[in-house]
């Protein structure tokens, strides 16, 4: 392939969805292209602004909460996983408002507690908050919300 196919090639792959640099080269790698032309292919992307990393962050971080209710820990270890800046992750843990992050925080919390069919309180407080420490919410938040669920279930 030439570099003009490639480059098609790798916008569409950048234009279809959001992507981040170590995706893209990557894609560029599986294509067999040399350390060189990938430089030069990454370099075109970005100031034709098909990657953008600070886009790709926020994009990543919203989608991530609201779609399968990630918390920040679990958003910031996975987008430090594609290599985003520190800064980049800040910009997009503030994409999530801290009311919108309660509030999916809230409903993910009553779901899974009620969904646990466990009859030993201490087993099934270890479920919950497993599930909900792996799903990357704040352990305080997440000690703190069965405290009060195991109080709202004494009552």
């Amino acid at each position: 392939m030439i570099n003009k196919e490639v480059l098609l090639k790798l916008e569409h792959f950048c234009a279809y969805q959001e992507r981040c640099h170590s995706e893209v080269v990557s894609k560029l790698y599986s294509l067999k292209m040399a350390p060189d032309e990938i430089d030069s292919i990454v370099v075109q992307l970005i100031e034709n602004n098909f990657l953008n990393e600070t886009r790709f962050a926020c994009s990543y971080a919203r989608g991530k909460h609201r779609i399968k209710h990630w918390g920040r820990i679990r958003i910031t270890n996975e987008l430090k996983m594609r290599q985003i800046s520190t800064f980049n992750i800040n910009l997009a843990l503030k994409e999530i408002t801290p009311e919108e992050y309660e509030t999916t925080f809230d409903q993910l919390s009553e779901k899974c507690w009620n969904s646990i069919s466990e009859k030993n309180t201490l087993k099934k407080r270890k479920k919950f908050c497993d599930y909900m420490l792996r799903r990357g919410y704040e352990s305080f938040l997440v000690y703190d919300k069965v405290t009060f669920l195991e109080k709202d279930l004494d009552e």
